[in-house]
């Protein structure tokens, strides 16, 4: 039986958590679309290991942030725009953003039970979770259009389309240039290891109690270089809560999770 727990409430955390200024809504959004743009020009330069880097950095860092405060709608955009960005950024990385939106949101809903199709990889070994990465994003994709209503389908039919049309023009275009089907092969790759990095590491599938079922890491050079996304046991709790604020709210609630038995995991 899962055990539940009376959280301190938004008004009481402060409602300014759920606030952000233009310039950041800037950031987050311009983050994903420079380091795309980097690898392309330090791949015609042959620079090839700052272009390696720089889409690890989109993939592990960049991208992360920004694809999580569009799926919650955090940064404070018009809906319809708020659906253009999401499908924009995630398409970055060849990944359908509304039917990442449909299985995240189940994700928050449902975790650590075995019908969270995207949190289940918690409930394996790293092995396993390791292996489970290659197809996974089809495997998410199949579920997402099973559930996800008629408007989120027209979305991630469109979605789909760029997917497959980047993927056959990397290889059309592959006597000409390689480029393309590198950056092809690395965000691939990289989508591979997702399972483990956001859903094997960060939470603990057998624990009952909410407050224990992701952990919670306090530190200063980790969190920083992981543009805030290490505060993932606040964001489980306060998904309305955008990124940027993600440290301000673990300082306002560590007095609450201190009470409650919850030991952070200090990093650098």
């Amino acid at each position: 039986m899962e055990e539940r727990v009376k959280l301190p409430s938004i008004d009481q955390l402060g409602r300014d958590l759920l606030r952000i200024g233009p310039w950041q809504r800037v950031v987050s959004v311009v983050r994903p679309l420079a380091c795309v743009a980097l690898y392309f020009v330090f791949a015609i330069n042959g620079w090839w290991v700052p272009a390696v880097a720089v889409v690890a950095f989109l993939m592990f860092i960049t991208y992360v942030s920004t694809s999580h405060d569009l799926l919650h709608r955090t940064l404070g955009f018009s809906p319809r725009i708020n659906e253009i960005v999401l499908s924009v950024i995630e398409g970055l990385v060849l990944r359908s953003g509304h039917a990442f939106r449909v299985t995240h949101l189940c994700h928050h809903r449902h975790f650590p039970h075995h019908d969270d199709i995207e949190g289940r990889v918690a409930h394996l070994s790293l092995g396993r979770a390791l292996l489970d990465g290659i197809g996974n994003q089809t495997r998410l994709y199949i579920w997402a259009w099973k559930h996800a209503r008629r408007d989120e389908k027209r979305w991630m039919t469109a979605e789909a389309v760029w997917v497959v049309s980047v993927i056959i023009a990397s290889v059309v275009f592959l006597p000409q240039t390689k480029i393309l089907l590198i950056y092809v092969l690395l965000v691939s790759v990289s989508s591979w290891l997702y399972p483990v990095a956001t859903v094997w590491i960060p939470h603990r599938a057998e624990e009952k109690n909410v407050l224990f079922q992701t952990r919670a890491l306090r530190g200063r050079i980790v969190p920083e270089l992981f543009l805030q996304h290490t505060y993932h046991l606040e964001h489980h709790l306060y998904p309305s809560v955008p990124s940027f604020n993600w440290q301000k709210l673990a300082q306002r609630l560590d007095p609450f999770l201190a009470r409650q038995g919850v030991k952070p995991i200090r990093t650098p």
